[in-house]
């Protein structure tokens, strides 16, 4: 069972990524997926999450309207795409996976994959 993030890079402010967080081992689709970041020196934050079953999605506040969340079942990943990149982005983003409802506490996530780095510059 593995479950891991990627994506990660150096973009420019106002920039755009995709992360990918990939499963194997397991089916991808019968989790709702989150993802979560954690900047140097700060407690990692929820950004989003996809649901399970219904295929909606939770957005944090500081993201809303820069970033959405897709699953592709064939590929078991879910993405995280993000855009309008600012300096404050700059994190290891993580997937996790959760049974049930999507949830913005990171407590709740029964598996964490690892980390990807997002770096934005000026």
């Amino acid at each position: 069972v593995q479950l891991q993030a990627s994506g990660g890079g150096l973009v420019h402010t106002g920039g755009s990524l995709r992360l990918s967080c990939a499963a194997s081992g397991f089916r991808l689709d019968e989790y709702a997926v989150g993802w979560f970041r954690q900047a140097p020196g700060k407690e990692r934050e929820a950004v989003a999450c996809r649901s399970s079953h219904d295929g909606s999605s939770g957005i944090a506040d500081f993201v809303k309207g820069r970033a959405s969340t897709s699953r592709d079942n064939a590929k078991n990943t879910v993405t995280l795409q993000m855009n309008s990149l600012k300096s404050e982005d700059t994190a290891v983003y993580y997937c996790a996976i959760v049974s049930g409802s999507c949830s913005f506490h990171a407590t709740r996530y029964d598996y964490w994959g690892q980390g990807t780095q997002v770096t934005v510059s000026s």
